[in-house]
């Protein structure tokens, strides 16, 4: 998404239009779209999805549309790759020094581009969590925490599932606390 002459600010602004599906070529748009009809036909769908995510690799549409595609089909692993990949665009679009300070409560709130970065963490967080990998889940949930002080995309709740996971309180990954102990905040989270 940098391209040349762009400053931070610019390449950040045009991925962010990206994010909420500005700059998508309308032939990638359909081929997303034709996907969508087709999900009663997992094959042909993800055919299209991977021809949109080929015509327009650095756009996060086609990742999105994946990612989504993988997770309600229960396929994971394939849901990780796709949310590593777009987490990796994201990475490049804010820039190389994107993360040495924490971004201002107000961008994890209102700054597309950078919302899309912290709920990518948090969603291979949950990836990760779902699939065993729980070192992973804690390192991506300890950067999210340290990116997203005042838990504004509610990572925290997916602390305390990963505290429960690994106290054996939950053993299915899916378990939730009760509500009780689901007010948001990083509060006796990840220590």
């Amino acid at each position: 998404m940098h391209a040349p002459g762009l400053a931070f600010d610019d390449a950040a602004a045009a991925f962010a239009a990206c994010v909420i599906g500005g700059g998508l070529d309308p032939r990638v748009e359909a081929l997303i779209a034709r996907a969508g009809e087709l999900r009663h036909l997992p094959a042909q769908a993800l055919a299209l999805l991977e021809q949109a995510r080929a015509a327009a690799p650095r756009h996060p549409a086609p990742l999105i549309a994946l990612y989504r595609f993988h997770f309600y089909g229960h396929a994971l692993a394939e849901a990780r790759a796709a949310g590593e990949d777009a987490l990796a665009i994201a990475r490049t679009a804010l820039g190389p020094d994107f993360g040495d300070v924490p971004p201002t409560d107000e961008a994890a709130r209102d700054d597309a581009a950078v919302r899309f970065y912290l709920f990518t963490l948090k969603g291979l967080a949950y990836l990760n969590l779902r699939l065993g990998a729980l070192d992973e889940a804690r390192f991506l949930l300890g950067e999210l925490r340290r990116l997203d002080r005042q838990d504004q995309v509610g990572g925290a709740l997916l602390a305390q599932v990963l505290a429960r996971r690994e106290a054996g309180e939950d053993t299915d990954g899916d378990a939730v606390p009760p509500p009780a102990s689901s007010a948001r905040g990083w509060h006796g989270c990840l220590r």
